[in-house]
């Protein structure tokens, strides 16, 4: 009786944390190739559509305001100083249909940054990002 009562524990747990499907961890991978690593592509909007969902919420905010489009926005402007941007995960763990992602951004910035004027230097940087995929898509 205890080992069914542990089990049926375990499956409720395990349900409650959300299911996920085959291709999630595609979705969250194309996050980093398809967007975050091309904030040049002339076709960014289409792809961030197949991606992410109308109201993602990225916290803080976006530059470029919210929802998708407000990141679509953002990565273009850091595509405009940034172009050589690459952001590669390193590391992805999974609980359900959420995603840990711990990834490293490298680029050169060919225009000021944050108020810095470009000296020719590069830049690498360590993420953290918390994704849930719902339907295919981050939310």
């Amino acid at each position: 009786m205890l080992k069914f009562v542990i089990s049926a524990m375990l499956a409720v747990t395990l349900m409650s944390a959300g299911a996920a499907s085959a291709n999630d961890r595609a979705v969250v991978e194309a996050f980093y190739t398809q967007l975050l690593s091309e904030p040049t592509a002339t076709d960014l909007s289409e792809r961030a559509s197949k991606i992410l969902v109308q109201d993602w919420v990225s916290i803080p905010t976006s530059r470029g305001g919210t929802g998708r489009e407000g990141f679509v926005k953002t990565l273009q402007g850091f595509g405009a100083v940034i172009p050589n941007l690459k952001w590669e995960p390193q590391e992805i763990l999974q609980s359900g249909n959420r995603y840990i992602v711990r990834g490293i951004a490298t680029g050169t910035p060919e225009k000021p940054l944050f108020g810095v004027e470009p000296k020719g230097n590069s830049f690498k940087i360590m993420s953290i990002d918390i994704h849930t995929v719902e339907n295919g898509r981050i939310v």
